[in-house]
């Protein structure tokens, strides 16, 4: 579910401007993502407003201020998302509800669970959410211990090359009270609404790839051997791989006796992001690419190639 945020004026019915919901999700069993998207907006669009600003309740089809906060969210075990051209990822995340006592959280229509989103949390440029809501554990009368999955379907168009790197989370908490999300006539005076950001979260990567190949082999000792190889990492926007330019490389061995590699030298892609350079051949072992990742791109070690040398 991509969400480029332009929030319109929101009364009554549940007005969108600009959301988007591509592939085949749109047509998933849960609308989980697609309700607490719209509702959400209809929240932020009357943000400002005494209505939603207030704790004792709401008028004009302005959601109320919904007694619920969110504490220790902890995306994807606080490692960097890699994301790919077409797989299906998902982030576990873990995070405390605390509500007060009037919030039923066990309640059908209760449903609450983090996402992550782009720039600012106003008008963030993109959001991802999960496909169902997260599930929760009560610890006391007024908090519960909760786990979630944000999904990321990257063939869909969720992202775009310039999502990569830096996000935050949220978490969102929505008591429908009786309410259809799916109406286009939803009262939403009676829905309640929390939505709490700045959260830190991990970066959101575009998946890199690796190769290497030393030849000649098996080569003589004391003879150059010419070590090729390519960098490459994930484009969303053509769901394609394409070299990743100007990044430095570690060109690294390890002999045939030893289980640990060393850098010989370090290099830098060309404009197609290959790698070529040479060395000597001294003693039978294995080549490999090393790169240490950047902040939009993880870090990736090609698979040793073997060279015996005679």
């Amino acid at each position: 579910m991509r969400i480029r945020a332009t929030v319109a004026a929101v009364s009554g019915a549940l007005a969108l401007s600009a959301f988007v919901v591509p592939g085949a999700h749109a047509a998933d069993s849960s609308s989980y993502r697609t309700d607490v998207a719209k509702v959400r907006e209809a929240a932020h669009a009357a943000s400002g407003k005494s209505a939603y600003t207030g704790s004792t309740g709401a008028v004009d089809g302005v959601p109320y201020d919904l007694d619920v906060t969110f504490s220790n969210i902890k995306v994807n075990g606080g490692k960097a998302i890699a994301v790919g051209i077409s797989n299906h990822v998902t982030v576990p995340v873990t995070y405390t509800l605390n509500h007060g006592a009037g919030v039923d959280i066990t309640a059908d229509d209760f449903l609450n669970g983090p996402y992550l989103y782009k720039g600012s949390f106003d008008t963030p440029d993109n959001m991802l959410f999960g496909n169902n809501p997260g599930t929760c554990t009560a610890t006391s009368a007024t908090a519960a211990s909760c786990k979630a999955v944000i999904d990321i379907y990257p063939a869909e168009g969720e992202l775009l090359n310039s999502d990569a790197g830096a996000w935050k989370a949220a978490g969102l908490a929505i008591a429908y009270n009786g309410e259809d999300p799916a109406d286009e006539n939803i009262d939403l005076s009676k829905v309640g609404v929390a939505d709490q950001g700045g959260f830190t979260s991990p970066n959101v990567q575009r998946y890199s790839k690796l190769t290497v190949n030393a030849a000649p082999e098996p080569v003589k000792k004391g003879k150059t051997v010419t070590v090729t190889g390519k960098l490459s990492r994930a484009n969303w926007e053509d769901n394609a791989y394409h070299g990743y330019t100007g990044q430095s490389v570690q060109l690294q061995f390890r002999k045939k006796s030893s289980s640990t590699y060393t850098t010989v030298k370090t290099i830098k892609t060309d404009g197609s992001g290959n790698l070529k350079t040479t060395t000597k051949a001294t003693v039978d072992g294995y080549f490999r690419y090393s790169f240490v990742g950047t902040s939009t791109t993880p870090a990736v070690k090609a698979a040793g190639d073997y060279v015996d040398v005679r």
